[in-house]
């Protein structure tokens, strides 16, 4: 007797929605007030563990977008670690990452106000400086096991031309600031420090120009040289392990607490965990055994899906080694990720959450991560694998959304080439509201989501990028076009040489396909995006009469200026992207929104940053003042104190208000306030 529950269930929905009031779309009151987005929500970040103790990051945009570390403990609860004059973040890359480290109550910190290494040695003192930060910056923060040393990836800025990369150990607590020693240095970047459990071996991951870490890169070994007082001094004998022969996107190596080293690789077409050959225990057993031949990778029993995601950041944690043998995985399929237990034999479980970063374990047993679903705001947790989440420790907000406020993924495949193979992939988010519903006669408008990178991805997790327009009376699309991450390594190079090409004409068909379901309104499609996402925006702008209008935060707009302009660690991205840099000149010009400004008619929104290193101001005064001898309206809002990536309250505030105003004069409705 099926049918009667499942029609009562329909009638209670449908009962539900005719309760609500039908308002025109993108005039809806909703509880993801500007307040809220702006200056109530902290970012979370980097969760890590000390024993029972878990930290993480948060950033504050209501404190100018400083980043706080915040711990917690059963005793004390949950507490801010450092002075309030600290701002834990690092520029190595430009992006950063992996800014802080603890061990045994000790913490070591890239303070991004001074660029110093700076360690709180004890509970109450006073942080002090470890290593100098005058033009310096250091990223990948690990304590060694005894506590004795921190290994970083150090950005030397000091010298002229491109920032030098190496790997450094700095004394912690007692030689003077600044005696800290350069292990290694020669490659133009460097990654992931990893010490093996007894601290004989360090590996880690090394690159060159012209390659991104999601194209090339090579798992180096070489044993620890110490002083008499257990400082890490050296390194010798170096090794490469794997990618010197072939070229695959190693990333992440870790051991495991029996000695094995692990590491991600894409070489079987996805990124998934592999084990080094011969076992990192036979390695470090012996001197002599370093030399003996290697035979490589085995690729472990893993789950179906892509573990590994790109390394635009340091401290990434896409699986975590667990006693026993097994191993902790974030598996992406269908664009959503999965967090799964994976014993040496392959069983697999399913690992009760929904993480942003691998969980880590604690010594009694529970694990900590940040929690991020796609129906609640993010949030800092203790829980188990098999019964999930068993304690909040930090909200990203005070804000309960109610589940009817909440736009709930849904999974869109559509062609991409002729012959329908292969398939794009997108998030499809409705308009939800739990107050107001579509009018009888009118479909939503909807606003195309164009994630940056371009080499990254669309994701599930609750977002304020997504509901604040969903509880505003708009439907979502957030494209997954060729070249993001999630999908594998051939869909990942589908923009190879493409960019500008194949990411504009995915998102035009994912919106083609989303005009022939009739669920939206075909006259009120949006485009918007952030950095690369921008230039795709501008582009496609240029390139359909689909879209009635455009946002570009900080977006490229003259790829010649990007190529010359930009900071090291993209210097040669588009290489990959477009083309070598000067040779491919004219593709560069071709491709470039500047050069298509003068087809685009539909309105435009630029919102940029004053001090943007990534994307120089010049590059959006240039597309205002083409757009506008084209007879394109355009609006330019520069933010002062800004760089790539919106921080501070005052602007995020204005940023969210005046884009809403300013779809709400395109498509001719009076938003709510």
């Amino acid at each position: 007797m099926p049918d009667a529950p499942i029609s009562a269930e329909v009638s209670s929905v449908a009962k539900k929605e005719s309760s609500k009031q039908p308002l025109p779309c993108g005039t809806w009151p909703s509880r993801v007030t500007v307040d809220l987005v702006a200056g109530k929500t902290r970012t979370l970040s980097e969760v890590s563990v000390d024993g029972t103790v878990v930290y993480w990051l948060e950033r504050r945009p209501s404190e100018k977008g400083r980043t706080v570390l915040m711990r917690w403990c059963e005793v004390s609860g949950s507490q801010e670690v450092l002075p309030p004059e600290c701002d834990v973040a690092t520029r190595v890359h430009e992006y950063g990452g992996g800014a802080y480290a603890v061990r045994n109550g000790q913490v070591v910190f890239s303070d991004k106000r001074t660029g110093g290494l700076w360690g709180l040695l004890a509970e109450d003192a006073t942080p002090v400086c470890l290593a100098p930060g005058e033009g310096l910056r250091y990223a990948d923060l690990r304590f060694d096991q005894a506590g004795h040393t921190v290994l970083a990836v150090r950005e030397d800025h000091r010298i002229q031309g491109e920032p030098k990369a190496a790997l450094v150990a700095v004394p912690v607590g007692s030689d003077p600031v600044g005696k800290g020693a350069v292990l290694y240095t020669g490659p133009d970047f460097l990654s992931s420090p990893a010490l093996s459990p007894d601290g004989a071996f360090l590996a880690w991951i090394e690159w060159d120009h012209p390659n991104m870490p999601w194209d090339a890169t090579r798992l180096c070994l070489a044993r620890v040289v110490r002083d008499a007082q257990g400082q890490i001094r050296a390194l010798e004998d170096r090794r490469v392990l794997a990618g010197e022969t072939q070229a695959e996107s190693i990333l992440e190596p870790r051991w495991a607490d029996d000695g094995r080293l692990l590491v991600i690789s894409d070489r079987s077409g996805s990124w998934t965990v592999w084990q080094v050959e011969p076992s990192a225990q036979s390695l470090h057993n012996s001197a002599q055994q370093v030399d003996a031949p290697l035979s490589g990778l085995t690729l472990l029993p893993m789950p179906e899906g892509e573990i590994g995601q790109p390394a635009w950041v340091f401290g990434q944690r896409s699986y975590q080694p667990l006693p026993q043998g097994s191993t902790l995985v974030l598996a992406v399929r269908e664009g959503v990720t999965h967090c799964l237990c994976v014993s040496r034999e392959g069983t697999v479980t399913p690992f009760a959450a929904h993480p942003e970063q691998c969980p880590v374990p604690l010594t009694n047993g529970h694990f900590a991560w940040l929690e991020a679903p796609s129906d609640a705001l993010p949030t800092v947790v203790v829980g188990t694998g098999q019964n999930g989440v068993q304690q909040v420790l930090q909200h990203s907000a005070a804000l309960t959304l109610s589940s009817d406020d909440i736009s709930r993924p849904e999974t869109i495949r559509f062609p991409v080439e002729e012959g329908g193979e292969p398939l794009g992939h997108a998030f499809f988010y409705p308009p939800a509201n739990s107050a107001a519903r579509v009018p009888e006669g009118e479909r939503p408008p909807m606003i195309v989501l164009v994630h940056g990178g371009p080499t990254a991805r669309a994701q599930e997790g609750l977002s304020f990028k997504v509901q604040w327009w969903t509880s505003r009376g708009f439907a979502v699309l957030d494209v997954n076009y060729g070249g993001s991450t999630g999908f594998g390594r051939q869909w990942r190079e589908r923009l190879k040489g493409a960019w500008g090409v194949v990411d504009v004409a995915d998102c035009i068909a994912a919106c083609q396909h989303m005009v022939k379901t009739g669920r939206i309104d075909p006259a009120r499609i949006a485009i918007r995006g952030s950095s690369a996402g921008g230039m795709t925006v501008l582009v496609a702008l240029a390139s359909s009469s689909l879209f009635a209008a455009g946002v570009s935060l900080y977006g490229v707009t003259d790829l010649r200026a990007l190529a010359q302009e930009t900071h090291k660690f993209e210097a040669r991205y588009l290489d990959g992207l477009i083309g070598p840099w000067p040779e491919a000149e004219s593709v560069y010009l071709a491709r470039s929104p500047l050069s298509v400004a003068a087809r685009i008619r539909a309105p435009v929104l630029l919102l940029q940053g004053a001090e943007d290193q990534v994307v120089p101001p010049a590059q959006a005064y240039a597309m205002a003042d083409a757009l506008k001898a084209a007879g394109t309206p355009c609006i330019l809002h520069e933010f002062p104190c800004e760089g790539h990536g919106f921080r501070q309250e005052s602007t995020i505030r204005k940023a969210w208000e005046e884009e809403l105003a300013f779809y709400g004069q395109v498509f001719g409705f009076q938003p709510q306030g």
